[in-house]
C-alpha cells in the first residue's frame, strides 16, 4: 500500500495576515499561523490578539505552580473562536510531549498538560506562546476565502511568532512580503 501524498498546496506554516476588507470580527486586522492543511481543511492559531488572560492566571486554573512572575506576567493570546477554553502552546524546541503537532522544522504546537508544567518549572521551550481557542476552516473554505482576498499569505518566522509585540504583527507581517496596510483599501471587489 502506498503511503498518502501530503497535501500538495497545504499552507501550514503560513501565517493568515486577514486584509483590511475583511469584516468578520473574530478575523478583522489578525495573524494567524496555519498549524494543519490538508483537504479535510485547515486549522491555525491566532498570534496577535491579547485574551483577558496572563499565564499565572491559567496556571492557577489548571493548579501548576511557578514562581517565575515574569512568566506569570505574560499575556495569553486569543488563539481563534474554536475551543475557547483549550490551551495551544506554540514554541520551539524538539523535546518530545504528550500531544504535540509539529508544523515545520522547529516549530511545533502542543496541546497537552505537561508543556505548560515544565513552562511553570523553568524547563520549557525556549520560545513559546500560549493561546487559548484556535480558528478552524471545513474543506474548501480556507481555499475560498484566498479566492475572495480575505487573506494574504506569509511565511512563518522565528521573530515574528515570538519576539515582535502583539500590537505590531499585523503590519509587520504584511511587511515581510512587501506589504504596507495602511495603504489598501478596506473594501475588496472584482473588475
Amino acid at each position: 500500500m502506498d503511503a498518502p501524498q501530503p497535501f500538495a498546496n497545504s499552507l501550514a506554516n503560513q501565517l493568515l495576515v486577514a486584509l483590511p476588507a475583511l469584516a468578520d470580527p473574530n478575523f478583522a486586522r489578525t495573524v494567524t499561523l496555519i498549524c494543519q492543511h490538508d483537504a479535510d481543511g485547515a486549522m491555525g492559531v491566532t498570534v496577535n490578539r491579547p485574551s483577558e488572560y496572563t499565564l499565572g492566571e491559567v496556571f492557577r486554573q489548571m493548579g501548576i505552580e511557578s514562581g517565575d512572575e515574569e512568566l506569570c506576567a505574560r499575556q495569553v493570546i486569543s488563539g481563534g473562536p474554536v475551543h475557547p477554553e483549550r490551551g495551544f502552546v506554540l514554541h520551539d524546541g524538539d523535546r518530545a510531549w504528550d500531544s504535540t503537532l509539529a508544523i515545520a522544522d522547529g516549530l511545533y504546537v502542543t496541546t497537552s498538560r505537561d508543556v505548560l508544567e515544565a513552562l511553570a518549572s523553568g524547563d520549557g521551550p525556549r520560545a513559546a506562546t500560549v493561546a487559548l481557542g484556535c480558528a478552524g476552516w471545513g474543506a474548501g473554505q480556507l481555499e475560498q476565502e484566498l479566492v475572495d482576498n480575505s487573506w494574504l499569505t506569509v511565511p512563518a518566522d522565528h521573530e515574528l511568532l515570538f519576539e515582535v509585540p502583539l500590537s505590531q504583527r499585523w503590519q509587520a507581517a504584511a511587511g515581510r512580503i512587501g506589504v504596507d496596510l495602511a495603504r489598501l483599501a478596506d473594501y475588496s471587489g472584482h473588475a
